[in-house]
Protein backbone atom coordinates (compact mmCIF):
# COMPACT_ATOMS: atom_id res chain seq x y z
CA UNK A 1 0.00 0.00 0.00
CA UNK A 2 2.86 2.48 0.65
CA UNK A 3 4.20 1.95 -2.72
CA UNK A 4 0.70 2.74 -4.20
CA UNK A 5 -0.07 5.93 -2.45
CA UNK A 6 3.54 7.00 -3.44
CA UNK A 7 3.29 6.42 -6.87
CA UNK A 8 0.84 8.89 -6.55
CA UNK A 9 3.49 11.54 -6.09
CA UNK A 10 5.23 11.06 -9.35
CA UNK A 11 2.24 10.42 -11.49
CA UNK A 12 2.80 13.77 -11.82
CA UNK A 13 5.97 15.76 -12.07
CA UNK A 14 5.75 18.52 -9.77
CA UNK A 15 5.55 21.77 -12.48
CA UNK A 16 4.75 24.83 -13.28
CA UNK A 17 1.24 25.33 -15.72
CA UNK A 18 0.24 28.46 -17.44
CA UNK A 19 -2.87 30.28 -18.04
CA UNK A 20 -4.59 30.96 -21.65
CA UNK A 21 -4.89 34.12 -22.96
CA UNK A 22 -5.09 35.56 -26.60
CA UNK A 23 -4.00 31.43 -27.64
CA UNK A 24 -0.99 32.23 -25.52
CA UNK A 25 0.41 30.51 -22.53
CA UNK A 26 1.20 32.64 -19.98
CA UNK A 27 1.96 33.88 -16.23
CA UNK A 28 -0.29 36.08 -14.42
CA UNK A 29 0.80 39.62 -14.59
CA UNK A 30 1.82 39.65 -10.81
CA UNK A 31 3.96 36.74 -11.49
CA UNK A 32 2.38 35.36 -8.45
CA UNK A 33 1.48 31.33 -8.55
CA UNK A 34 -0.20 29.02 -5.88
CA UNK A 35 0.20 25.76 -5.27
CA UNK A 36 -2.18 22.42 -6.21
CA UNK A 37 -1.90 19.17 -3.79
CA UNK A 38 -3.28 16.19 -3.66
CA UNK A 39 -5.71 15.57 -1.42
CA UNK A 40 -4.39 11.92 -0.96
CA UNK A 41 -0.92 12.59 0.65
CA UNK A 42 -0.92 16.24 0.22
CA UNK A 43 1.93 16.73 -2.16
CA UNK A 44 2.59 19.11 -4.17
CA UNK A 45 1.56 18.16 -8.08
CA UNK A 46 2.35 21.83 -9.82
CA UNK A 47 2.24 25.78 -9.25
CA UNK A 48 -0.36 27.63 -11.15
CA UNK A 49 -0.54 31.71 -12.06
CA UNK A 50 -2.27 33.77 -9.44
CA UNK A 51 -4.38 34.95 -11.90
CA UNK A 52 -6.03 39.09 -10.70
CA UNK A 53 -7.99 41.83 -12.13
CA UNK A 54 -5.34 42.41 -14.90
CA UNK A 55 -5.23 39.19 -16.15
CA UNK A 56 -9.15 38.81 -16.37
CA UNK A 57 -8.74 42.26 -18.31
CA UNK A 58 -6.70 40.83 -20.69
CA UNK A 59 -8.55 37.86 -21.04
CA UNK A 60 -11.98 39.05 -21.54
CA UNK A 61 -9.90 41.49 -24.08
CA UNK A 62 -8.74 38.55 -26.13
CA UNK A 63 -12.29 37.12 -26.35
CA UNK A 64 -13.61 40.79 -27.23
CA UNK A 65 -11.44 41.01 -30.26
CA UNK A 66 -12.23 37.41 -31.29
CA UNK A 67 -15.95 37.58 -31.17
CA UNK A 68 -16.61 39.06 -34.42
CA UNK A 69 -14.52 36.39 -36.49
CA UNK A 70 -16.15 33.51 -34.33
CA UNK A 71 -19.65 34.49 -34.12
CA UNK A 72 -19.86 34.86 -38.18
CA UNK A 73 -18.08 31.15 -38.91
CA UNK A 74 -20.87 29.10 -39.98
CA UNK A 75 -22.12 27.71 -37.45
CA UNK A 76 -21.37 24.00 -39.33
CA UNK A 77 -17.82 25.03 -39.27
CA UNK A 78 -18.04 25.63 -35.53
CA UNK A 79 -19.49 22.07 -34.63
CA UNK A 80 -17.06 20.32 -36.89
CA UNK A 81 -14.43 21.91 -35.42
CA UNK A 82 -15.71 21.15 -31.69
CA UNK A 83 -16.09 17.66 -33.41
CA UNK A 84 -12.44 17.82 -33.87
CA UNK A 85 -11.61 18.71 -30.63
CA UNK A 86 -13.54 15.47 -29.20
CA UNK A 87 -11.36 13.19 -31.28
CA UNK A 88 -8.28 14.83 -30.05
CA UNK A 89 -9.88 14.61 -26.53
CA UNK A 90 -10.71 10.62 -27.15
CA UNK A 91 -7.01 10.00 -27.73
CA UNK A 92 -5.78 11.93 -24.19
CA UNK A 93 -8.52 10.75 -22.02
CA UNK A 94 -6.09 8.40 -19.80
CA UNK A 95 -4.06 11.74 -19.45
CA UNK A 96 -7.00 13.78 -18.52
CA UNK A 97 -7.89 10.66 -16.40
CA UNK A 98 -4.92 10.76 -14.25
CA UNK A 99 -4.57 14.56 -13.83
CA UNK A 100 -7.98 14.48 -12.52
CA UNK A 101 -7.41 11.68 -10.08
CA UNK A 102 -3.92 13.36 -8.73
CA UNK A 103 -5.89 16.53 -8.18
CA UNK A 104 -9.41 16.26 -7.14
CA UNK A 105 -9.17 12.57 -5.31
CA UNK A 106 -11.62 10.91 -6.90
CA UNK A 107 -11.01 7.97 -8.23
CA UNK A 108 -9.61 6.89 -11.07
CA UNK A 109 -11.49 4.04 -12.44
CA UNK A 110 -15.15 4.71 -10.70
CA UNK A 111 -14.85 8.76 -11.72
CA UNK A 112 -12.03 9.82 -13.47
CA UNK A 113 -11.99 8.22 -16.27
CA UNK A 114 -15.56 7.93 -16.88
CA UNK A 115 -15.70 11.91 -16.28
CA UNK A 116 -12.85 12.30 -19.07
CA UNK A 117 -14.81 9.84 -21.15
CA UNK A 118 -17.73 12.21 -21.41
CA UNK A 119 -15.94 14.91 -21.67
CA UNK A 120 -15.29 13.55 -25.13
CA UNK A 121 -19.65 12.86 -24.95
CA UNK A 122 -19.94 16.51 -24.34
CA UNK A 123 -17.92 17.95 -27.61
CA UNK A 124 -19.46 15.55 -29.95
CA UNK A 125 -22.96 16.07 -28.80
CA UNK A 126 -22.88 19.85 -29.03
CA UNK A 127 -20.36 19.46 -32.08
CA UNK A 128 -23.63 17.94 -33.41
CA UNK A 129 -26.04 21.04 -33.21
CA UNK A 130 -23.83 23.50 -35.34
CA UNK A 131 -27.37 23.63 -37.50
CA UNK A 132 -30.06 23.43 -35.24
CA UNK A 133 -29.04 27.47 -33.94
CA UNK A 134 -32.70 27.79 -35.86
CA UNK A 135 -35.55 30.62 -35.64
CA UNK A 136 -38.71 30.86 -36.76
CA UNK A 137 -40.96 32.62 -38.86
CA UNK A 138 -44.01 34.06 -38.00
CA UNK A 139 -46.93 34.15 -40.67
CA UNK A 140 -47.95 38.24 -40.78
CA UNK A 141 -49.16 37.85 -44.57
CA UNK A 142 -48.00 37.28 -48.28
CA UNK A 143 -46.58 40.97 -47.86
CA UNK A 144 -44.56 40.88 -44.63
CA UNK A 145 -42.01 38.69 -44.05
CA UNK A 146 -40.82 38.19 -40.20
CA UNK A 147 -38.65 35.66 -39.08
CA UNK A 148 -36.29 35.29 -35.74
CA UNK A 149 -32.53 34.48 -35.61
CA UNK A 150 -30.79 32.63 -32.73
CA UNK A 151 -27.58 34.92 -32.44
CA UNK A 152 -24.51 34.51 -29.77
CA UNK A 153 -24.55 36.93 -27.06
CA UNK A 154 -21.19 38.13 -26.56
CA UNK A 155 -18.21 37.64 -24.21
CA UNK A 156 -19.47 34.52 -21.84
CA UNK A 157 -17.73 34.27 -18.28
CA UNK A 158 -17.47 31.21 -16.78
CA UNK A 159 -16.52 29.93 -13.42
CA UNK A 160 -16.26 25.79 -12.61
CA UNK A 161 -16.25 24.44 -9.51
CA UNK A 162 -13.84 21.31 -8.53
CA UNK A 163 -16.17 18.17 -8.05
CA UNK A 164 -15.84 17.27 -11.61
CA UNK A 165 -14.01 20.09 -13.31
CA UNK A 166 -13.23 18.83 -16.80
CA UNK A 167 -16.96 17.85 -17.32
CA UNK A 168 -18.16 20.93 -15.61
CA UNK A 169 -15.83 23.42 -18.28
CA UNK A 170 -16.81 20.78 -21.01
CA UNK A 171 -20.39 21.79 -20.62
CA UNK A 172 -19.77 25.80 -20.93
CA UNK A 173 -16.95 25.59 -23.40
CA UNK A 174 -19.22 23.23 -26.10
CA UNK A 175 -22.50 24.85 -26.24
CA UNK A 176 -21.49 28.18 -25.48
CA UNK A 177 -18.76 28.34 -28.44
CA UNK A 178 -20.83 26.46 -30.89
CA UNK A 179 -23.56 28.96 -30.61
CA UNK A 180 -21.16 31.53 -31.64
CA UNK A 181 -19.93 33.51 -27.97
CA UNK A 182 -16.05 33.19 -27.05
CA UNK A 183 -15.78 32.73 -23.56
CA UNK A 184 -13.20 33.51 -20.64
CA UNK A 185 -13.40 30.27 -18.04
CA UNK A 186 -12.00 30.59 -14.79
CA UNK A 187 -11.15 27.36 -13.46
CA UNK A 188 -11.37 26.09 -9.95
CA UNK A 189 -8.29 26.69 -7.74
CA UNK A 190 -8.16 23.33 -6.11
CA UNK A 191 -8.39 21.57 -9.43
CA UNK A 192 -6.98 23.62 -12.39
CA UNK A 193 -5.06 21.05 -14.28
CA UNK A 194 -6.85 18.80 -16.05
CA UNK A 195 -9.25 21.78 -17.69
CA UNK A 196 -6.01 23.87 -18.52
CA UNK A 197 -5.17 20.18 -20.29
CA UNK A 198 -8.89 20.53 -21.73
CA UNK A 199 -7.56 23.81 -22.43
CA UNK A 200 -4.41 23.23 -24.55
CA UNK A 201 -6.52 21.02 -26.71
CA UNK A 202 -8.56 23.07 -27.58
CA UNK A 203 -7.17 25.87 -28.43
CA UNK A 204 -4.64 23.67 -31.27
CA UNK A 205 -8.06 23.93 -33.30
CA UNK A 206 -9.38 27.34 -32.08
CA UNK A 207 -8.95 30.71 -33.03
CA UNK A 208 -6.70 33.27 -30.84
CA UNK A 209 -8.82 34.42 -28.14
CA UNK A 210 -12.17 32.95 -28.85
CA UNK A 211 -11.58 30.19 -25.19
CA UNK A 212 -9.36 31.65 -22.24
CA UNK A 213 -8.47 29.95 -19.54
CA UNK A 214 -7.78 31.64 -16.38
CA UNK A 215 -6.62 29.65 -12.82
CA UNK A 216 -6.40 32.02 -9.44
CA UNK A 217 -9.16 32.26 -6.40
CA UNK A 218 -12.71 33.53 -6.57
CA UNK A 219 -12.47 36.51 -4.28
CA UNK A 220 -9.47 37.42 -6.76
CA UNK A 221 -9.91 36.59 -10.40
CA UNK A 222 -13.42 34.94 -10.41
CA UNK A 223 -15.00 38.22 -8.91
CA UNK A 224 -13.26 40.60 -11.15
CA UNK A 225 -14.60 38.31 -14.27
CA UNK A 226 -18.13 38.54 -12.74
CA UNK A 227 -17.58 42.14 -12.71
CA UNK A 228 -16.13 42.74 -15.59
CA UNK A 229 -18.42 45.23 -17.74
CA UNK A 230 -17.88 43.52 -20.93
CA UNK A 231 -18.94 40.50 -20.08
CA UNK A 232 -22.47 39.88 -21.44
CA UNK A 233 -23.50 36.60 -19.55
CA UNK A 234 -22.22 34.77 -16.82
CA UNK A 235 -22.57 30.46 -16.27
CA UNK A 236 -21.62 29.65 -12.72
CA UNK A 237 -21.66 25.70 -10.97
CA UNK A 238 -21.21 26.02 -7.80
CA UNK A 239 -22.35 27.20 -4.06
CA UNK A 240 -25.89 28.97 -3.49
CA UNK A 241 -24.19 31.00 -1.47
CA UNK A 242 -21.63 32.30 -3.86
CA UNK A 243 -24.19 31.83 -6.80
CA UNK A 244 -26.37 34.62 -4.98
CA UNK A 245 -23.17 37.12 -5.19
CA UNK A 246 -22.98 36.21 -9.30
CA UNK A 247 -26.64 36.98 -9.44
CA UNK A 248 -26.17 40.52 -7.52
CA UNK A 249 -23.21 41.30 -9.87
CA UNK A 250 -25.09 40.46 -12.40
CA UNK A 251 -28.03 42.27 -11.99
CA UNK A 252 -26.23 45.36 -11.31
CA UNK A 253 -25.21 45.46 -15.52
CA UNK A 254 -28.68 43.36 -16.17
CA UNK A 255 -26.73 40.29 -17.84
CA UNK A 256 -28.21 37.19 -17.84
CA UNK A 257 -26.57 34.44 -16.06
CA UNK A 258 -27.22 30.48 -15.86
CA UNK A 259 -26.57 29.04 -12.34
CA UNK A 260 -25.95 25.47 -11.51
CA UNK A 261 -26.13 25.70 -7.89
CA UNK A 262 -26.25 23.69 -4.36
CA UNK A 263 -29.10 20.52 -3.74
CA UNK A 264 -30.19 18.47 -1.08
CA UNK A 265 -31.67 15.73 -2.99
CA UNK A 266 -34.28 13.32 -1.47
CA UNK A 267 -34.17 9.70 -2.17
CA UNK A 268 -37.90 8.39 -2.16
CA UNK A 269 -38.20 4.44 -1.44
CA UNK A 270 -41.30 3.10 -1.25
CA UNK A 271 -42.13 -0.37 0.23
CA UNK A 272 -42.59 -2.65 -2.56
CA UNK A 273 -39.18 -2.51 -4.13
CA UNK A 274 -36.92 -5.32 -4.46
CA UNK A 275 -34.48 -4.28 -1.62
CA UNK A 276 -31.32 -5.83 -3.31
CA UNK A 277 -31.92 -4.01 -6.61
CA UNK A 278 -32.49 -1.28 -4.98
CA UNK A 279 -29.75 -0.40 -2.30
CA UNK A 280 -27.21 -0.50 -5.65
CA UNK A 281 -29.59 2.15 -6.96
CA UNK A 282 -29.46 4.23 -3.70
CA UNK A 283 -25.23 4.02 -3.59
CA UNK A 284 -25.36 5.29 -6.37
CA UNK A 285 -27.44 7.94 -6.29
CA UNK A 286 -25.83 9.48 -3.15
CA UNK A 287 -22.62 9.01 -5.08
CA UNK A 288 -20.65 7.36 -2.57
CA UNK A 289 -17.64 6.92 -5.50
CA UNK A 290 -17.14 10.46 -5.66
CA UNK A 291 -17.00 11.26 -1.94
CA UNK A 292 -20.31 12.37 -2.31
CA UNK A 293 -19.22 15.41 -3.74
CA UNK A 294 -21.81 16.27 -5.43
CA UNK A 295 -24.68 18.69 -5.95
CA UNK A 296 -27.03 15.32 -6.97
CA UNK A 297 -26.16 13.40 -4.32
CA UNK A 298 -29.23 11.47 -2.94
CA UNK A 299 -28.36 12.88 1.05
CA UNK A 300 -32.08 12.50 2.28
CA UNK A 301 -33.32 9.09 2.39
CA UNK A 302 -36.75 8.16 2.84
CA UNK A 303 -37.65 5.22 3.34
CA UNK A 304 -41.09 3.48 3.73
CA UNK A 305 -40.93 2.30 7.93
CA UNK A 306 -42.01 -1.39 6.94
CA UNK A 307 -38.75 -1.31 5.07
CA UNK A 308 -36.53 0.83 7.34
CA UNK A 309 -34.40 -1.75 9.15
CA UNK A 310 -33.93 -4.18 6.68
CA UNK A 311 -32.97 -1.63 3.65
CA UNK A 312 -29.99 0.13 6.03
CA UNK A 313 -28.97 -3.46 7.00
CA UNK A 314 -28.48 -4.30 3.30
CA UNK A 315 -27.40 -0.40 2.37
CA UNK A 316 -24.27 -1.58 5.04
CA UNK A 317 -23.54 -4.28 3.23
CA UNK A 318 -23.09 -3.01 0.26
CA UNK A 319 -21.45 0.12 1.12
CA UNK A 320 -19.32 -1.91 2.92
CA UNK A 321 -17.43 -3.18 -0.40
CA UNK A 322 -16.34 -0.04 -1.75
CA UNK A 323 -12.54 0.04 -1.27
CA UNK A 324 -11.28 3.61 0.15
CA UNK A 325 -7.75 4.23 -1.16
CA UNK A 326 -5.24 6.30 -3.38
CA UNK A 327 -7.24 7.64 -6.32
CA UNK A 328 -4.46 6.67 -8.85
CA UNK A 329 -5.60 2.82 -7.44
CA UNK A 330 -7.64 0.84 -9.93
CA UNK A 331 -8.51 -1.25 -6.72
CA UNK A 332 -10.31 1.75 -5.36
CA UNK A 333 -13.77 2.59 -5.81
CA UNK A 334 -13.44 5.98 -2.99
CA UNK A 335 -11.06 8.80 -3.51
CA UNK A 336 -10.24 11.42 -0.83
CA UNK A 337 -11.82 14.03 -0.23
CA UNK A 338 -10.88 17.83 -1.88
CA UNK A 339 -8.96 19.33 0.70
CA UNK A 340 -8.71 20.66 4.38
CA UNK A 341 -11.39 23.08 4.97
CA UNK A 342 -14.48 20.41 3.00
CA UNK A 343 -12.62 17.35 5.21
CA UNK A 344 -12.98 19.71 8.32
CA UNK A 345 -16.72 20.46 7.31
CA UNK A 346 -17.62 17.22 6.68
CA UNK A 347 -16.29 15.65 10.03
CA UNK A 348 -17.79 19.19 11.92
CA UNK A 349 -21.07 17.25 10.37
CA UNK A 350 -19.95 13.80 11.24
CA UNK A 351 -19.32 14.80 15.02
CA UNK A 352 -23.14 17.07 15.34
CA UNK A 353 -24.25 13.48 14.13
CA UNK A 354 -22.38 11.55 16.48
CA UNK A 355 -23.25 14.22 19.30
CA UNK A 356 -26.99 13.93 18.54
CA UNK A 357 -28.87 11.56 21.14
CA UNK A 358 -31.70 11.56 18.99
CA UNK A 359 -29.80 10.44 15.87
CA UNK A 360 -28.44 6.89 15.49
CA UNK A 361 -25.45 6.06 13.81
CA UNK A 362 -26.26 3.03 11.03
CA UNK A 363 -22.67 2.68 10.12
CA UNK A 364 -19.27 4.63 9.34
CA UNK A 365 -18.03 7.89 11.49
CA UNK A 366 -15.18 9.72 12.13
CA UNK A 367 -12.14 8.77 9.50
CA UNK A 368 -9.51 6.92 10.67
CA UNK A 369 -6.51 8.53 13.11
CA UNK A 370 -3.88 5.72 12.05
CA UNK A 371 -2.39 4.47 8.87
CA UNK A 372 -2.30 5.32 5.35
CA UNK A 373 -5.64 6.73 4.95
CA UNK A 374 -4.59 9.04 7.94
CA UNK A 375 -2.38 10.35 5.74
CA UNK A 376 -4.90 12.43 3.43
CA UNK A 377 -8.44 13.47 3.12
CA UNK A 378 -10.31 10.07 3.29
CA UNK A 379 -13.71 9.84 5.06
CA UNK A 380 -16.00 7.24 5.14
CA UNK A 381 -19.38 6.66 3.79
CA UNK A 382 -21.38 7.66 6.93
CA UNK A 383 -25.56 6.84 7.53
CA UNK A 384 -27.12 8.03 10.30
CA UNK A 385 -31.37 7.47 10.86
CA UNK A 386 -33.31 10.23 12.36
CA UNK A 387 -36.85 11.00 11.99
CA UNK A 388 -36.57 15.33 11.98
CA UNK A 389 -36.03 16.04 8.38
CA UNK A 390 -35.49 19.45 9.67
CA UNK A 391 -32.29 18.70 11.48
CA UNK A 392 -29.34 20.24 10.50
CA UNK A 393 -27.62 17.16 8.89
CA UNK A 394 -31.21 16.35 6.94
CA UNK A 395 -31.34 19.98 5.84
CA UNK A 396 -27.69 21.44 4.71
CA UNK A 397 -25.81 20.75 1.94
CA UNK A 398 -23.07 18.78 3.39
CA UNK A 399 -21.00 17.60 0.25
CA UNK A 400 -19.38 14.91 1.74
CA UNK A 401 -20.28 10.68 2.06
CA UNK A 402 -23.27 11.77 4.93
CA UNK A 403 -26.34 10.26 4.72
CA UNK A 404 -29.58 10.59 6.69
CA UNK A 405 -32.24 8.35 6.84
CA UNK A 406 -35.43 9.35 7.90
CA UNK A 407 -38.54 7.17 8.37
CA UNK A 408 -42.25 7.79 6.80
CA UNK A 409 -45.44 6.26 6.28
CA UNK A 410 -47.90 7.95 4.30
CA UNK A 411 -46.97 9.38 0.64
CA UNK A 412 -48.74 12.66 1.09
CA UNK A 413 -46.16 13.09 4.16
CA UNK A 414 -43.44 12.13 2.26
CA UNK A 415 -43.82 14.02 -0.54
CA UNK A 416 -44.15 17.28 2.09
CA UNK A 417 -40.81 16.28 4.08
CA UNK A 418 -39.04 16.11 0.24
CA UNK A 419 -40.24 19.18 -0.76
CA UNK A 420 -39.37 20.85 2.98
CA UNK A 421 -36.12 22.11 1.46
CA UNK A 422 -34.63 25.39 -0.24
CA UNK A 423 -33.16 22.96 -2.76
CA UNK A 424 -34.62 21.63 -5.91
CA UNK A 425 -32.27 20.13 -7.98
CA UNK A 426 -32.42 16.79 -8.14
CA UNK A 427 -34.79 13.84 -6.99
CA UNK A 428 -34.96 9.72 -6.72
CA UNK A 429 -38.22 7.58 -6.59
CA UNK A 430 -38.17 4.31 -6.01
CA UNK A 431 -41.19 2.06 -6.29
CA UNK A 432 -42.26 -1.41 -8.46
CA UNK A 433 -45.61 0.08 -9.26
CA UNK A 434 -44.52 2.88 -12.29
CA UNK A 435 -48.36 5.15 -11.49
CA UNK A 436 -47.24 6.37 -8.02
CA UNK A 437 -43.92 6.48 -9.14
CA UNK A 438 -44.25 8.94 -11.83
CA UNK A 439 -46.99 10.81 -9.48
CA UNK A 440 -44.20 11.35 -7.03
CA UNK A 441 -41.65 12.19 -9.43
CA UNK A 442 -44.24 15.10 -11.25
CA UNK A 443 -44.78 15.82 -7.19
CA UNK A 444 -41.58 16.63 -5.93
CA UNK A 445 -40.02 20.21 -6.73
CA UNK A 446 -36.91 19.33 -8.19
CA UNK A 447 -35.47 19.86 -11.89
CA UNK A 448 -34.12 16.84 -12.53
CA UNK A 449 -35.67 13.35 -11.35
CA UNK A 450 -34.53 9.78 -11.69
CA UNK A 451 -37.15 6.93 -11.11
CA UNK A 452 -35.94 3.18 -10.50
CA UNK A 453 -32.34 4.68 -11.14
CA UNK A 454 -29.26 6.62 -9.05
CA UNK A 455 -27.52 6.86 -11.96
CA UNK A 456 -28.55 8.15 -15.67
CA UNK A 457 -27.53 11.33 -16.71
CA UNK A 458 -26.96 11.87 -20.37
CA UNK A 459 -26.62 14.60 -23.05
CA UNK A 460 -30.15 15.39 -23.97
CA UNK A 461 -31.56 15.51 -20.91
CA UNK A 462 -32.23 19.13 -19.43
CA UNK A 463 -29.99 19.57 -16.44
CA UNK A 464 -31.05 21.95 -13.08
CA UNK A 465 -32.12 23.13 -10.59
CA UNK A 466 -35.29 24.74 -9.18
CA UNK A 467 -35.93 27.26 -5.97
CA UNK A 468 -32.34 28.20 -4.49
CA UNK A 469 -30.59 25.20 -6.62
CA UNK A 470 -30.41 27.17 -9.22
CA UNK A 471 -31.34 28.79 -12.78
CA UNK A 472 -31.31 27.92 -16.20
CA UNK A 473 -30.62 24.36 -18.11
CA UNK A 474 -27.42 22.53 -18.97
CA UNK A 475 -26.68 19.31 -21.19
CA UNK A 476 -28.90 19.64 -24.03
CA UNK A 477 -29.75 21.53 -27.29
CA UNK A 478 -32.64 23.89 -25.37
CA UNK A 479 -30.02 24.64 -23.09
CA UNK A 480 -27.28 25.57 -25.78
CA UNK A 481 -30.21 28.26 -26.92
CA UNK A 482 -31.72 29.35 -23.61
CA UNK A 483 -28.67 30.05 -22.04
CA UNK A 484 -25.98 30.98 -24.73
CA UNK A 485 -28.24 32.48 -27.79
CA UNK A 486 -30.33 35.22 -27.77
CA UNK A 487 -33.76 35.49 -30.03
CA UNK A 488 -33.36 38.83 -32.56
CA UNK A 489 -36.95 39.31 -34.43
CA UNK A 490 -36.64 40.71 -38.02
CA UNK A 491 -39.59 41.75 -40.11
CA UNK A 492 -39.97 42.98 -43.34
CA UNK A 493 -42.06 44.98 -45.72
CA UNK A 494 -42.15 43.04 -48.87
CA UNK A 495 -43.92 46.01 -51.30
CA UNK A 496 -42.33 48.22 -52.68
CA UNK A 497 -43.01 52.20 -53.68
CA UNK A 498 -43.81 50.92 -57.02
CA UNK A 499 -46.51 48.40 -55.14
CA UNK A 500 -48.74 51.11 -53.71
Amino acid sequence: MDEVLNSQKTALDTRHQKMLIDGKWVDSASGETFEVCSPANLSTIATVPRGRDEDVRSAVSAAERAFPGWSRTAPRQRGRILQQIADKLELHVEEIAKILASESGNALRTQARPEALMVVDVFRYFGGLGSELKGETIPLGENILSYTRREPIGVVGAIIPWNAPTILAALKIAPALCAGNTMVLKTAEDAPLAVLKLAEICSGFLPDGVLNVLTGYGTEAGSALSADPRIRKMSFTGSTATGKVIMREAANRIVPVSLELGGKSPSIVFPDVNEDWAVEGISNAMRFTRQSQSCTAGSRLFLHEDIFDSFLEKLEANVSQLVIGDPLDETSDIGAIINEKQYNKVCGFIEDGLNNTDAKLVFGGMPPTEGLLSEGYFTMPTVFAKKDNKWRLSAEEIFGPVLVAIPWKDEDEVIRMANDSHYGLAAYVWSHDIGRALRTAHAVEAGWVQVNQGLGQAMGHSYGGTKQSGIGREFSLQGMLDSFTQTKNVTVNLMTNRDY
